[in-house]
């Protein structure tokens, strides 16, 4: 069985009726959508905000109906992925590109949760390269007091192409030998010139829905749920 779709499944089972959701990337979000495609058919009654044009796009194909911040202040809820979570639900995102616009969405959610499958967890975020969103005016300045950080900083490319994000941003992956403290780090690339947004994303989780070969685990910061929707 897909790890992947049975925690991207098993997502949509905590979406209820007349809920305003934020919807993440990525390959294992992807499953939710396609689960909440089926229940919107089925009748369930919901609106979603994507975090990329990627998502926006699926939804659509997907029926589920969307809307925006125009229209609303704060999400029910919201499902997203993440490129690596450690033990206290920090996490590594934007592997896929969408990171401001995740942690838009998951910064104004009454529930964040994440799904993921098993080879995202890790003891200590690091071996994932960090994703930086900078501007494009002087980013060759950013990436050189990036490195300054310690880092080894790559622009993103894509089909040799630099690699452009919904923003019209840039994209620098930052290959650090380990993040031991996640948080000093966040706050010292927000304080540089010309960064956007980190992919590190702090004590923002509220649950995590892991894919595993026999089922999914469903874990809080209270520790191993019983994997009941509340």
């Amino acid at each position: 069985m897909n790890e992947k779709k049975l925690a991207g499944e098993k997502a949509a089972e905590y979406i209820q009726n007349g809920m305003t959701i934020g919807l993440g990337s990525g390959s294992t979000v992807y499953w939710t959508i396609q689960k909440l495609g089926e229940l919107v058919s089925q009748g369930l009654q919901i609106k979603a905000i994507p975090s990329s044009m990627e998502t926006e796009r699926l939804a659509k194909v997907a029926g589920i109906p969307l809307t925006s911040f125009f229209e609303v202040n704060e999400l029910d809820l919201s499902i997203d992925g993440a490129d690596e979570v450690d033990p206290t639900f920090n996490l590594i995102k934007g592997g896929g590109g969408a990171l401001v616009r995740e942690k838009f969405i998951d910064s104004f959610t009454r529930k964040f949760i994440i799904v993921v499958d098993e080879s995202k967890l890790v003891t200590e975020l690091g071996s994932f390269p960090l994703p930086v969103e900078v501007i494009p005016f002087g980013w060759e300045v950013t990436n050189k007091t990036l490195a300054e950080l310690g880092c080894i900083p790559v622009l993103r490319k894509e089909n040799d192409d630099i690699f452009i994000s919904d923003n019209g941003n840039y994209i620098v992956d930052c290959h650090f030998p380990t993040i031991d403290d996640p948080i000093s780090l966040h706050t010292n690339i927000k304080q540089l010139v010309g960064v956007v947004e980190t992919g590190l994303f702090i004590d923002m989780a509220d649950m995590m829905i892991v894919g595993k070969k026999d089922g999914v685990e469903i874990v809080t910061k209270k520790g191993i749920d019983e994997g009941k929707p509340k």
